[in-house]
């Protein structure tokens, strides 16, 4: 029977919830244990998948298609396994799930109310959570502020939860800010106690207090916590700000965590094993190069909206024994190759990563020139692959109007456009290709050097694809088709030969990275990079 742990916070959100829930997966995962994580969002979207990353930061994407909360992404890099549709929960989703089995009769007539039958729906998924995945432990971190009028539902299915499985069976954990005051030089403690309060006002009472705060609070402080909150000295640990998100879980292990965690769940295991963890720690610390990537976006306003390209060329750098430095570059500021040659003087690499929409669009095509002419490692992933295409056929075919339908529906050269089977109206949520997909390598190709493998499966978040009217024309004119759908009908990654990396993909390699396995497409970018660097300083 699967143990579950509820993560939840209070005083203010941003808090770090997330980095917490994925340090205590990746720590008793080091002890033998079968991990699955989980978020309940309390906004009434059904999905982030129609969100603005300016608003909410990148959608995240498992295996299964299910488009998901940023924090997934911690989840999948820390813990290292594959989440799926149970793993992403959202007030929204949980009223459409109700209100559709009412439509069909599925509640026999009866008055539908938040208790039993929206609770009972938030506790299916977290029951269906442990049952797909066979796990030992079931981590649900509960998002928004404790006190939010919209998480009230959630922290009552939680709370049944903990009376269906009683108390040897879940561990409740509240993350808080202890703030400093710099006018009298002390933490404050009073926020963190009020906030464990209303937490107990809705039947929840925290077994383990986490303390966010930017240094050591001290033990008087502690000790405070400690009484007036109710809970034993030893499970009032601190979370400090690290310089790395890596190193938070030596941190909670040296604070604890996961032993009192284990005991408080009657666990019997052995004591972490953290040996890869901090190797991989160790080649971080040691690190002896440095290359600057210029991330080319719409949104860079938020960096949360490409979260997890910038931890996937960080990996890179991890095993290519380089620090990797993001220079962000808002596309809307490229208006012409005088701009980029300003923008890329001092960048070893230029990727452009997905985006949704027409603006900043032009921006991006003249920074896949700038590549394309000067030779400057490039990586396009999904927008970024389109744009690579739509640059090389204006460029090189001569087609000045190339575009995507998404942009120009009536246009004439519409070198990205939909698949014959997706013309009509199409609603704009869950109707795009999501999930993994199987890949075929061409032999010989810049794929094939970087993966070793024939066949690849790789996710998906996209409507539009590379026109086959023109793949002929390209090819022809030296573009080659690394990988394609095994049927060869769909194109999936581009590439220029000759070049140590210029290259684009219509998955998202982003989402499979790992701290301590680095995807192999940004392995070679930084690779790449790299060279190219060392190129320029020889010149």
């Amino acid at each position: 029977m699967a143990k579950f742990i509820f993560v939840t916070g209070g005083v203010v959100s941003g808090l770090g919830k997330g980095i917490t829930a994925a340090s205590l997966g990746r720590l008793l995962k080091c002890r033998g244990l079968k991990v699955a994580s989980q978020k309940l969002d309390p906004y009434v979207n059904v999905d982030p998948g129609t969100m603005s990353p300016l608003q909410h930061g990148e959608v995240f994407v498992t295996d299964d298609g299910t488009e998901t909360d940023l924090d997934l992404g911690h989840y999948e890099r820390f813990i290292d396994e594959n989440l799926n549709k149970y793993s992403n929960l959202t007030t929204g989703k949980v009223y459409w799930n109700v209100l559709n089995k009412e439509r069909q009769g599925a509640y026999l007539g009866q008055t539908v109310q938040i208790i039993p039958h929206i609770t009972n729906e938030i506790k299916s998924y977290i029951y269906n959570l442990a049952s797909s995945t066979e796990a030992d432990v079931v981590i649900t971190e509960i998002g928004g502020t404790t006190g939010d009028i919209e998480s009230q539902p959630f922290l009552e299915a939680i709370r049944q939860v903990g009376l269906e499985q009683g108390k040897e069976n879940c561990c409740f954990i509240h993350v808080v800010l202890v703030p400093y005051i710099s006018g009298s030089d002390e933490y404050k403690s009073k926020p963190a106690q009020h906030s464990v309060k209303e937490l107990q006002g809705m039947g929840v009472s925290p077994d383990i207090i986490i303390l966010r705060a930017d240094g050591s609070v001290g033990s008087d402080i502690r000790r405070k916590i400690s009484t007036f909150c109710n809970v034993k000295p030893e499970c009032v640990i601190e979370n400090l700000t690290m310089p790395s998100l890596y190193q938070c879980p030596l941190m909670l292990h040296t604070g604890g965590l996961d032993d009192v965690v284990v005991k408080q769940l009657h666990l019997d295991v052995p004591p972490a094993d953290l040996t890869e963890w901090k190797e991989m720690l160790a080649r971080i610390a040691t690190r002896s190069k440095t290359c600057t990537i210029a991330l080319v976006g719409k949104y860079v306003k938020l960096h949360d909206a490409y979260l997890s390209v910038m931890e996937s060329l960080y990996h890179a750098g991890f095993e290519n024994d380089s620090q990797v430095e993001i220079k962000w570059v808002e596309s809307e500021d490229l208006p012409d190759q005088a701009a980029c040659r300003e923008a890329f003087a001092d960048v070893d690499g230029i990727i452009v990563p997905g985006g949704f929409g027409d603006r900043g669009i032009e921006g991006m095509i003249q920074a896949a020139q700038y590549a394309r002419e000067n030779d400057v490692p490039y990586f396009g992933i999904c927008l970024g692959m389109q744009i690579m295409v739509m640059e090389f056929a204006r460029h090189v075919l001569g087609y000045a109007d190339a575009n995507s339908s998404e942009f120009t529906p009536e246009g004439h050269h519409n070198v990205i456009d939909l698949m014959a089977d997706q013309q009509g109206n199409i609603p704009k949520g869950g109707t795009m290709r999501l999930g993994k997909y199987p890949c075929t390598v061409l032999p010989g190709t810049k794929m094939a050097e970087c993966y070793g493998q024939s066949e690849i499966w790789e996710r998906h978040r996209h409507r539009y694809e590379f026109n086959n009217d023109y793949r002929q024309e390209m090819q022809d004119a030296g573009l080659v088709i690394s990988g394609t759908s095994p049927d060869g009908r769909l194109v999936e990654t581009v590439e220029l030969p000759g070049r140590d990396f210029h290259l684009g993909a219509q998955f998202h390699p982003e989402f499979k990275s790992r701290p301590n396995r680095a995807h192999p497409l940004f392995k070679g970018f930084i690779a790449a990079a790299l060279k190219f660097k060392k190129g320029k300083m020889g010149r």
